[in-house]
């Protein structure tokens, strides 16, 4: 599984590589305001279809389903499997879109009342609705592919094709706009071509692994009845952490014009490490318990899922206390440019800490959902997620006024807790759960070293000044310095409390590139 693990996690690395590059072109260009919140509003709408129906409910029932076929009728009955969803799921999605098309000025006026207010910024948002919306069905139908291809134990190609959507949104940003009315409409139109890009490259991957998946006309068999049952729950147990982005961005809509966007680039930032570590250990974990839990093997089970608790701990936390410590300087250097102020940035800083309060706990949430999926249970994580939309909503309510364009990222950030501990609580007295007493020890030290790390990088920050000019080169300097000694401090006292030989995990390094580098002749 680490294998995997390290593979999804190394391409979607440079996916969020290059979605930040993309990000700082919209920054740039657009800045923190009404253009800006339009086009955020637009991409959240087609975005949350996407994980809610494809990488997160449909996922979550599609791949244990398609293992199990794989592994016991075989790969015939895989592939009939396979092609009868793709059927059903584009017929779903594609009447989806056009009800989406029709009623957007309806469905705006619901996830964006603040639009309302001022007529310009509402008539752009439901434009560039219209753009985006179709990207819905390509990515969600790119994410049966991927499901396909995960089951396969094919990750590499499937986590590379997601790299399409920020190299087609860069290359918009800065060839069509200027035959586009703004650089809006140009991100809009990135995001609708990248889904094409992105379901015609895994269509291909498919066909080379000997599956052709072309859809079947949509008929509703046992299988796929099972596949509903599964996945209509799912909706919301695997989809809580975007339904509430998607309330801090309706909350940030009755805010002052702005705070959508600056929420936005904070939530991208926190993204990378959610996204590199939660999407990877989630999408690797699934099929692996799936295929444990069918064979019998319990005990194996729970180590893999004890093992992929240690894994994404080890660098979740440091990059926890990363953010919290240097969230100030990271936003300025990357995102001030442009239209895009210095007191922009430090007030998306702000949004960017109370999201990482929460990162730890969201991507727990993607490791122990798995738990829960592997044994056929998904009507579980529905409950827990009901409870904490419910918690989300009023947290939201409670701080929007107060505390502004931080207070929904806080509540996101206290929900996931909520949400994390309902999980793990439930896993636990079903015996789905077995924290040994190496793990807990583990994760004790490892906060430990995270917070002395902060501690450490708050002290360097308070004894440096920022010189008025030149600001960008003297903030990536520093950050350039103290992000490495941060991650040296932290491995070094990994390696003082036996945590980690650091020795024996450079050799285990030199042994892996060494074995890379011998296939390769």
């Amino acid at each position: 599984m680490l294998k995997g693990f390290l593979t999804v996690g190394g391409w979607t690395m440079l996916s969020r590589i290059l979605g930040l590059v993309r990000d700082q072109l919209l920054a740039a260009f657009m800045g923190a305001g009404p253009m800006q919140d339009a086009y955020q509003v637009a991409f959240r709408l087609p975005n949350m279809f996407r994980r809610l129906f494809g990488e997160g409910a449909f996922n979550a029932a599609f791949v244990p389903l398609f293992s199990s076929a794989l592994a016991t009728e075989g790969d015939g009955a895989a592939r009939t499997l396979a092609r009868q969803a793709f059927g059903v799921l584009l017929t779903w999605l594609i009447f989806l879109c056009i009800l989406g098309e029709i009623f957007m000025p309806q469905v705006l006026r619901v996830i964006a009342p603040g639009f309302t207010e001022t007529g310009s910024r509402y008539d752009l948002a439901v434009t560039l609705s219209r753009i985006t919306f179709p990207y819905l069905v390509l990515i969600c139908a790119a994410a049966l592919v991927s499901g396909v291809l995960n089951g396969l134990h094919r990750f590499s190609a499937a986590a590379a094709a997601y790299l399409a959507f920020n190299v087609v949104g860069i290359a918009a940003v800065l060839f069509a706009t200027p035959f586009l009315p703004s650089v809006a409409h140009a991100a809009a139109w990135g995001v609708t071509i990248s889904g094409v890009a992105q379901l015609g490259l895994l269509m291909i991957a498919a066909r080379r692994a000997g599956f052709d998946l072309t859809p079947l006309p949509p008929r509703i068999t046992p299988q796929l009845r099972l596949l509903g049952r599964r996945m209509a729950p799912g909706l919301i147990g695997s989809g809580v952490t975007q339904i509430n982005l998607t309330i801090d961005t309706i909350i940030g809509t009755l805010l002052p014009a702005g705070s959508v966007s600056l929420m936005y680039f904070a939530d991208r930032l926190n993204q990378l490490p959610l996204g590199v570590l939660g999407a990877a250990a989630g999408t690797t974990l699934l099929p692996v318990l799936t295929r444990h839990l069918a064979a019998g093997e319990e005990d194996t089970a729970h180590a893999v899922q004890n093992s992929a608790i240690d894994y994404v701990l080890l660098l979740t936390l440091p990059a926890t206390a990363g953010l919290l410590a240097l969230a100030t300087p990271i936003m300025q250097f990357l995102f001030a440019h442009g239209s895009f102020s210095l007191s922009d940035a430090a007030l998306s800083a702000q949004s960017l800490r109370a999201y990482a309060l929460g990162l730890p706990a969201f991507v727990m949430a993607k490791v122990l959902a798995p738990a829960f999926f592997a044994r056929g249970d998904t009507s579980t994580p529905v409950k827990i997620g009901f409870f904490t939309l419910m918690i989300n909503l009023m947290l939201n309510l409670l701080l929007m006024r107060p505390l502004a364009h931080v207070g929904p990222p806080l509540a996101s950030s206290l929900a996931a807790i909520v949400n994390v501990a309902a999980l793990t609580l439930l896993l636990l007295k079903r015996d789905a759960l077995r924290f040994d007493r190496k793990l807990t020890k583990r994760v004790l030290l490892m906060a430990g070293a995270a917070l002395a790390m902060a501690a450490a990088l708050c002290t360097a920050q308070a004894m440096l000044t920022m010189p008025v000019s030149h600001r960008t080169l003297w903030l990536g300097v520093t950050l350039g310095i103290e992000v490495p000694l941060g991650a040296a401090f932290y491995l070094g006292v990994l390696h003082a409390l036996g945590v980690l030989n650091l020795a024996s995990a450079l050799d285990g390094v030199r042994r892996r590139l060494s074995r890379r580098t011998s296939r390769q002749k």
